[in-house]
């Protein structure tokens, strides 16, 4: 054997061992960004499972059209207060007059035990009113 078969086997190899390290290094990424994902599927499903919420109060003040409402956190994961969103009526509502926890109205963290206070300006008594959180935790109440 000369040395153009040892040349051309060398040259074979090295293509082989490229390759190989080119696809084991791209599916080892591509594994792990879905073991990545499966993870955080499964955080969010522990978060909502441990999210509850209570509609305690809502209450429509005809004199000054504003709507009350009131929602306490009675699961074990803080919630943020941005991330909640209110219903009226299946009309989104993001014009609040009013927006605390607790009297705290420079907070965006909701923790378990806390309420939410939340006033809207309406023209019409609602009928129904529906608070989702961030983790798509919902509760409604029919006035």
């Amino acid at each position: 054997m000369g040395f153009s078969v040892s040349g051309s086997a060398a040259i074979v190899f090295v293509g082989i061992f490229l390759a190989f390290s080119t696809a084991y290094t791209a599916s080892a990424n591509g594994f792990e960004r879905v073991s990545d994902a499966r993870t955080d599927v499964d955080d969010e499903a522990l978060e909502r499972q441990n999210t509850a919420l209570d509609i305690a109060n809502v209450t429509y003040d005809a004199g000054n059209g504003t709507l009350i409402v009131d929602v306490d956190n009675e699961g074990s994961t803080g919630l943020s207060v941005g991330a909640v969103d209110l219903l009226v009526d299946n009309d989104y509502r993001d014009n609040f007059t009013a927006r605390n926890v607790d009297g705290d109205a420079s907070t965006d963290l909701w923790l378990p035990g806390e309420r939410l206070h939340l006033e809207v300006s309406l023209s019409d008594r609602p009928t129904r009113v529906k608070i989702v959180t961030g983790p798509g935790v919902a509760d409604v109440e029919v006035l």
